[in-house]
């Protein structure tokens, strides 16, 4: 595989940065994340951590050098960030779990799948225009989905940012589903938080984003974001990769410099001080989200 990528995060106007972000990549597979903390919440910043680190390690424990089924290792790996910020709670007897957002995506023979929980967004983007993009698991955008207010009332809306849906809340979350979709050179997929959508347009998003490679274009885009948030701007974290294809030709990073067995990232997988050890996954549970995935597949005619 050979792609550009790069990430990126501002504070904005907050007293802390509760987004976390990063990539793993082995010979043939290529994982990325975007998780933001939720501030209403306690430690929103080490339960998106701790997203993080679940889906990095099952990366490294499962990416051999790919991953067997992408869509179900993204349903599960999310799942364990889920039941790990529980087990923190536990741990430390705290009256609630922090909770956070999540996207993911998987890069693999050419081919993309991504997850998200919240309203932390993905976007499959090709020649200025937007291919996919995640639907929010949020108040507004219910609301939106019922007919009971216009898309383009959603932005002004005094509680946009009541999001439904998050790892540790005291619900199993709904992981929704992408993918898969096939790549070709110069589509670019972005994982962002809702401090880099929120307060800029698709429409600008894409062209800021577009405007340049991913390692001058996603500075630019988190950067807008915060000057556009003004006084009220949120923590701003986008990851972008540009695809240029299997062959070991062209710019960006190649994946056929990582040895056999390796893995490269820039997470730290090693769990946060004061969580406990993951609990394992057995095989009956990984069949279920199998048959699961499969039948949700099956009554939608495939995912798009």
């Amino acid at each position: 595989m050979r792609f550009s990528i790069y990430q990126d995060s501002l504070i904005g106007e907050r007293q802390l940065n509760q987004d976390r972000m990063g990539y793993c990549f082995t010979r043939e597979s290529l994982l990325m994340l975007v998780a933001d903390g939720m501030g209403g919440h306690l430690h929103g910043e080490i339960a998106a951590q701790m997203a993080l680190q679940a889906a990095a390690a099952m990366f490294q424990a499962q990416a051999r050098p790919r991953l067997a089924d992408p869509a179900v290792f993204l349903d599960v790996a999310l799942r364990r960030g889920h039941r790990e910020i529980l087990n923190f709670q536990r741990a430390n007897r705290l009256p609630d779990a922090p909770r956070t957002t999540i996207v993911a995506c998987v890069v693999q023979q050419g081919q993309a799948w991504w997850a998200h929980a919240g309203d932390s967004r993905f976007y499959w983007l090709r020649e200025g225009a937007v291919l996919a993009r995640t639907r929010d698991h949020s108040k507004v955008q219910n609301l939106v989905d019922l007919g009971l207010l216009e898309p383009e009332e959603a932005d002004g809306h005094p509680e946009r940012n009541k999001v439904l849906n998050c790892l540790g809340s005291p619900f199993e979350p709904t992981i929704e589903m992408g993918g898969p979709q096939a790549l070709v050179p110069g589509d670019t997929l972005l994982l962002c938080s809702d401090g880099v959508w929120g307060p800029l347009t698709d429409a600008g998003l894409v062209a800021t984003l577009g405007a340049d490679t991913a390692l001058v274009g996603v500075p630019m885009l988190v950067r807008r974001a915060v000057e556009a948030g003004g006084a009220l701007a949120d923590n701003a974290t986008a990851l972008a990769m540009t695809w240029e294809g299997e062959e070991d030709t062209g710019r960006g990073l190649s994946s056929a410099l990582v040895p056999d067995g390796a893995i490269t990232t820039t997470i730290s997988v090693g769990p946060p001080e004061g969580a406990a050890a993951p609990d394992a996954i057995s095989e009956d549970e990984i069949e279920r989200t199998i048959r699961e995935i499969r039948d949700a597949i099956a009554r939608t005619g495939g995912n798009r």
